[in-house]
């Protein structure tokens, strides 16, 4: 007899991480092109990068460096980024044992959590916050403690972050240039909190991927360039930020050796490795130091040229000290709440935003907007135009 068909199932999963669906990014993206609006949600270039950095990707593909590269990424690249960071914030880090190159920044925020929280360890995330500050923390079994920066000004509260540190706080993860609020931490902000952490086993993640993206002549305080958080913290970057590359997705992190071994010990079973010739590319192109060190005025261009426009609106402009994102106020625009009001603005207006309260775990709705102005200026201007409906009565 033909034997019985088996039965087809498929199992189910407890899932780790329960509370998470479908990012705003995504679901404003698809509104904004169901919409046919100026997408100004999510943050990245609509612009090439530059074709110098191409051509050296190609030149590597052409030499046949297509293999796996070591496993904390290729020595060239490891070096170039010692160097950098070395004259721009003045410490030296090990090419050799406290540089790695990560798939991306995220993935090294990740790295950075598994490999120095265990279940029960509480972590501080200042909030608002990037979106996988959280997930990480609870994959990693760790507790998350949130703080909130000061409503309206985004600037740090030590006071209530030094009222959340218990014997249990394993890691603190801050954040400047800020996304979302583009607020810069300043040199006093930077020693008080070197001050505050002193005392404490407090591992420090500190992620720096706008670092480039300062304006009015003020400079990013790294905390590699305050010796008594460098010596506890994971300073994390981005290439793909700092190079108009976001899809590229290679990052970088630095740390002390003893931390530094157990970042790898992690990253190796991660992704293990980031690709070869991107690496040696970037390598190559980071022998010319302006194309970072011009970044701040070409964005501060963008961002002047954005705020101008919006100044004929009744869109209030919250300060915009770094990144490359702008805030509003919409109070006197509207009484929506910010997740509704962003959809008004796609649909109606044909502008896409993402709203500020999406960033805090309890959806804190002020009535604010985050708009990105990485793009072409025929976008800006595009998106300006539209947002000229907006202007006084």
């Amino acid at each position: 007899m033909p034997a019985s068909p088996l039965e087809i199932t498929t199992p189910r999963l407890r899932s780790r991480l329960p509370q998470v669906g479908t990012t705003i990014f995504t679901v404003m993206s698809a509104l904004a092109q169901e919409a046919g609006a100026v997408n100004l949600g999510q943050g990245f270039p609509d612009f090439d990068c530059d074709p110098k950095l191409i051509d050296q990707v190609n030149a590597a593909m052409r030499e046949g460096l297509n293999q796996y590269p070591p496993m904390p990424g290729v020595g060239p690249l490891r070096e170039a980024v010692a160097q950098k960071v070395e004259a721009l914030y003045g410490h030296r880090y090990d090419p050799g044992s406290e540089v790695t190159i990560t798939a991306g920044a995220t993935q090294a925020i990740l790295t950075a959590v598994l490999c120095s929280v265990h279940p029960g360890d509480e972590v501080i995330v200042l909030e608002p916050c990037y979106d996988s500050y959280g997930p990480n923390i609870e994959l990693a079994g760790g507790r998350i403690v949130r703080v909130p920066l000061t409503p309206g000004s985004f600037r740090p509260d030590f006071d209530a972050i030094a009222a959340a540190i218990t014997p249990r706080t394993k890691a603190m993860l801050v954040n400047s240039p800020h996304n979302p609020s583009a607020t810069v931490w300043t040199a006093a902000e930077m020693q008080r909190l070197a001050a505050l952490l002193a005392p404490t086993d407090i591992v420090l993640i500190s992620d720096e991927v706008y670092e480039h993206m300062v304006f009015d002549g003020a400079a990013h305080v790294s905390a590699a360039s305050i010796p008594a958080l460098a010596s506890r913290a994971f300073v994390v970057s981005s290439f793909g930020k700092t190079y108009h590359v976001t899809g590229w997705k290679v990052g970088q992190v630095v740390a002390p050796a003893p931390l530094m071994a157990e970042f790898r010990k992690v990253h190796q079973f991660n992704v293990f490795t980031v690709n070869t010739p991107m690496q040696h590319g970037l390598a190559r192109y980071m022998a010319e130091p302006k194309h970072y060190l011009e970044l701040p005025l070409f964005y501060q261009r963008k961002r002047d040229m954005f705020r101008a426009g919006l100044a004929r609106t009744r869109l209030r402009m919250l300060p915009s000290e770094g990144s490359f994102f702008q805030c509003v106020d919409y109070s006197e625009v509207s009484d929506l709440r910010e997740t509704a009001f962003c959809e008004w603005l796609t649909r109606e207006i044909g502008v896409a935003a993402i709203p500020l309260s999406v960033f805090y775990a309890e959806g804190f709705d002020q009535k604010i907007a985050r708009l990105c102005f990485a793009k072409r200026d025929e976008t800006l201007a595009a998106a300006l135009m539209r947002l000229e409906r907006l202007a006084p009565r």
